[in-house]
């Protein structure tokens, strides 16, 4: 089809979103977890160049307190487990391996996408493109992606970078993606245009 899968562009002003790469995600003791070894080890190198060039990271982690419990009762009840992701647990921390500085944010969410509910949009001020990492592909990572688009930024998916529990939901997410709504490039591609 001709009229779909045209290119967003990677921009000059990119920042890079890790989406839920906590340990309640990649610890695989968690009831949530995916097998993401190969994502935290791609996502790193792809941090590596943001960090060296000086382009933005964020992270997004699930956290359900009180209040987040009751905003997110419907998807709660959809996927119980992540009841787990309870504030000052480890659970909700993002994974070590991923080397977070102090400087870059944790943005806590109860919803899916990472600009549900919390100020990010006004957070990337400025930036033209989202570089978009993390778990679940057919999940938050794909909901991340379509409101990055519709707000303003061009979204762009390392393939290596993001996982899935289903091999099927992941390639379908990315096609999906890629058809619709961002670029999904390899990781050497994106920490090219990165660095």
């Amino acid at each position: 089809m001709a009229d779909f899968g045209g290119a967003v562009g990677f921009g000059s002003r990119p920042a890079v979103v890790v989406v839920d790469l906590n340990y309640g995600f990649t610890d695989p003791s968690s009831p949530l977890a995916c097998d993401l070894e190969e994502v935290l080890g791609a996502t790193r190198s792809v941090l590596d160049v943001a960090r060296s060039a000086g382009v933005p990271v964020f992270f997004t982690t699930v956290v359900y307190d009180e209040v987040g419990e009751a905003a997110a009762a419907v998807f709660l009840r959809k996927v119980p487990a992540l009841k787990l992701c309870r504030p000052g647990s480890r659970w909700v921390e993002i994974d070590a391996r991923l080397g977070r500085l102090e400087s870059e944010p944790v943005l806590a969410k109860s919803g899916a996408s990472a600009f549900f509910g919390v100020p990010f949009a006004a957070m990337l001020a400025g930036r033209d493109t989202l570089v978009v990492c993390g778990a679940s592909t057919s999940g938050c990572v794909r909901a991340t992606v379509v409101d990055a688009m519709q707000h303003g930024f061009a979204p762009i998916i390392p393939r290596e970078c993001v996982g899935d529990r289903s091999v099927a939901a992941h390639e379908q997410s990315l096609a999906d993606m890629s058809g619709r709504y961002g670029d999904v490039m390899s990781v050497d591609e994106v920490k090219a245009s990165l660095a």
